[in-house]
């Protein structure tokens, strides 16, 4: 491996030489906005938890206060701020450079930061449904419910459980993954920035794109495939790519 001086100014290069840029991101980009990723040990979300167990449908119904405790847990993400990280994804879209940001988070840090193209292929926080007549209505409805003690909250027109419009455990992905398998399958560069790259089917989608920049602080599956793998935060990274520009 190279210097890291050397693989910012590659990765810099790499970009700046591409057609077709595709940013995919994991909540280790949203670190440094103040909110803890889900796997780290000691700090994540779902540290000596099973995720599986408690964020599914099924859970839900079966017992809809363990549910909605565990899932206030990302009421944290309403105050926070984009970083530096989204920020320069933001910068490199409307310089054409990249085409799209393809995300697994829920925060929304990502529209915030000025993105545009976004595919949020995990869902996100500012709606909910009824499982039974599908109405949508907003994240405040739900949490207003809960913070009266209404639990699960109800659907205002059936009267029917009211769940998050993300995606939980065993449930099928959004409309839009098929978008983001065709967007990365047209990438001659993915830029990959803080996820491991371990949960499917969205860790598929690095081996479709050309070439791979992955920008991590733990080690992923891709490692060995990537032409630039820099280790570091993602704000401090993505930042010293933007600097390395050409005219910047």
């Amino acid at each position: 491996m190279t210097e890291p001086s050397s693989q910012i100014a590659l990765a810099a290069r790499m970009i700046a030489g591409s057609t077709r840029c595709v940013a995919l991101t994991g909540a280790g980009i949203s670190t440094e906005s103040g909110l803890p990723d889900f796997r780290s040990p000691g700090t994540g979300l779902w540290e000596g938890v099973d995720p599986a167990a408690e964020l599914s449908v099924a859970a839900l119904r079966r017992d809809p206060e363990r549910f909605y405790q565990f899932f206030l847990g990302f009421r944290r993400m309403a105050g926070a701020v984009p970083n530096r990280a989204h920020e320069v994804l933001a910068r490199l879209e409307h310089e054409g450079l990249v085409r799209m940001v393809i995300t697994q988070n829920i925060d929304g840090l990502h529209a915030l930061a000025g993105s545009r193209q976004v595919l949020e292929v995990h869902g996100h926080l500012q709606t909910a449904s009824c499982l039974d007549c599908r109405r949508s209505l907003p994240m405040s409805e739900l949490l207003d419910q809960v913070d009266d003690g209404v639990v699960p909250p109800r659907c205002p027109q059936c009267g029917e459980v009211v769940r998050p419009d993300v995606v939980l455990f065993g449930d099928p992905l959004p409309e839009c993954f098929a978008a983001a398998r065709t967007e990365s399958a047209r990438a001659d560069v993915m830029l990959v920035v803080g996820t491991s790259l371990t949960v499917w089917p969205v860790a598929g989608l690095p081996a479709l794109a050309r070439s791979l920049i992955i920008v991590n602080l733990e080690d992923t599956p891709y490692d060995r495939q990537a032409v630039v793998r820099i280790r570091d935060r993602a704000g401090v990274a993505l930042g010293a790519i933007w600097e390395s520009l050409p005219h910047r």
